[in-house]
């Protein structure tokens, strides 16, 4: 079946300089004045918006060249995809070799998934509910939590990511997390993309934060973060794929915790410079691209290229130490609530990453590839995924199949349809039923976060999860429903 009106949407995006066709619930997109860059595909099931503005995004990153070398092989979009504020559209997937693009990370750096599972019912979850709140608000919110660290422990964590930390609290534990279950922590480390590790490098880190002795006191560290970024307490609503369920720990009637975060102020630190850089190393004679996507290539620049990728890696192990101690904040505190919980972890993944597609050496080459995602996350044979949905709607855990046609990846959520602006504006005058909040157990100490994260701002979860499965990128493992969710 083909969407309404396909002909004359097809008209439309041509008056917008592409050539786009339909196939079984997948865009094909060209500019008109590149037909010999490769085709971006989006998958974008019936009854979801099309946008020209995130389909010309995507057809001019599909388009990215270097000069000197470097090309894009393949681009698609996840069901998710909608306009990017920075020349990326959010669900898109870049495939390149020979080059790198870092606004196709942006800013954002590692901002992912984790999910964890508690052997703790609703109602009794429910019966100290409020006293629960009140901790994690000042945990959360008013800065009761404690995230003082050697600087021995601080450089660690920018180098080496999740074992770094770990190995130098195990040293010299300090704030809010001497109290933390270390073994606990080192056995989850096979539960983390990469196990939580990239080679990272303090040089990439904003000095304040890794200095050569004393303390850091980093106020950005175990932090939501604003947009779409939030903590969640949930419950397993149905299990659907109960072997694969059993082997992740997770079963019907479990609380679980879902968290949604980044590398925060350090990945904007490090994805601002590196914009400015590539823009800076572009070919002097050579005309500006009008994407504005400035690509590092190897054979013209093959040392930007490997200190590019060792700086994402400082941010992106930010990143993932931001949503451990985020998690393990809440486990903390359930624990002085409810007693003795485990609250294990399911999986933590990564969206917003640019990762080898083959293993890289030192010494760099024209042919190596790497697989770019911007509001996406992998999703390769067996491995979980985690896709949210709006703070009304249900979650999803997956696993991945590796499918290569849509670069071993899947959604990172359900997409935006209504912008910020558009529900602070208007969304105040409407009902609490007409944003879909009606029910919703939202704790913020701002209002108008409620308004622009409603879930009327966002598309339906299920046919984004549907389109998915129906394309074997995913298979479905649980659904999870929101009891209460914590938005900075």
């Amino acid at each position: 079946m083909q969407p309404k009106n396909l002909n004359r949407l097809l008209r439309a995006l041509a008056r917008k300089g592409l050539d786009v066709t339909y196939n079984n619930q997948t865009y094909s997109i060209r500019l008109h004045h590149s037909p010999d860059a490769p085709a971006a595909e989006v998958l974008l099931p019936e009854g979801l918006p099309v946008e020209a503005k995130a389909f010309k995004q995507l057809a001019n990153l599909a388009n990215v060249s270097h000069p000197v070398g470097g090309k894009v092989c393949h681009a698609c979009a996840t069901p998710d995809f909608h306009p990017g504020d920075a020349g990326v559209a959010i669900g898109s997937v870049v495939q390149t070799e020979g080059m790198i693009i870092p606004a196709a990370v942006g800013s954002d750096i590692n901002c992912g998934m984790r999910s964890h599972v508690v052997d703790l019912s609703l109602d009794k979850f429910l019966e100290k509910r409020h006293h629960f709140v009140e901790l994690m608000k000042g945990d959360y919110f008013f800065g009761t939590r404690d995230v003082t660290m050697t600087a021995k422990t601080s450089r660690a964590l920018f180098q080496y990511g999740i074992p770094g930390w770990l190995d130098a609290m195990l040293d010299s534990s300090t704030g809010s997390f001497v109290k933390s279950d270390f073994d606990q922590l080192a056995t989850e480390i096979d539960r983390v993309y990469l196990a939580g590790s990239m080679n990272g490098a303090t040089k990439w880190a904003p000095e304040e934060l890794v200095p050569d002795e004393g303390l850091v006191r980093d106020g950005g560290l175990a932090t939501i973060g604003g947009g779409n970024h939030f903590v969640e307490i949930q419950v397993v609503e149905r299990v659907k794929d109960k072997a694969t369920a059993y082997a992740w720990g997770v079963r019907e009637g479990q609380l679980a915790l879902m968290i949604h975060s980044g590398s925060r102020n350090v990945g904007k630190y490090i994805g601002g410079m590196w914009r400015n850089r590539a823009q800076a190393a572009w070919q002097k004679g050579q005309p500006y691209p009008e994407s504005r996507l400035f690509p590092l290539s190897v054979q013209a620049n093959p040392n930007l290229v490997r200190d590019y990728l060792e700086a994402e890696a400082t941010a992106a192990n930010y990143g993932f130490i931001n949503r451990l101690l985020l998690a393990e904040l809440l486990r903390l505190r359930l624990r002085e609530v409810y007693g003795d919980v485990e609250a294990p972890l399911v999986y933590d993944l990564p969206h917003n990453l640019t990762l080898a597609d083959k293993a890289i050496t030192k010494e760099l080459s024209p042919q190596h590839r790497w697989i770019t995602r911007k509001g996406a996350c992998p999703a390769y044979a067996q491995q979980p995924v985690i896709i949210p949905g709006s703070m009304g709607a249900t979650s999803y855990l997956l696993v991945g199949t590796g499918n290569p046609a849509f670069l071993y990846s899947a959604s990172h959520g359900a997409g935006r349809v209504k912008s910020r602006f558009e529900l602070s504006r208007r969304g105040a005058s409407q009902t609490e039923e007409a944003l879909g909040l009606k029910g919703v157990d939202c704790i913020t100490m701002r209002e108008e976060r409620r308004i622009e994260e409603a879930p009327a701002a966002y598309k339906p979860i299920r046919p984004v999860i549907e389109a998915q499965v129906e394309a074997e990128m995913v298979k479905v493992v649980a659904c999870l429903k929101p009891v209460l969710t914590f938005k900075a």
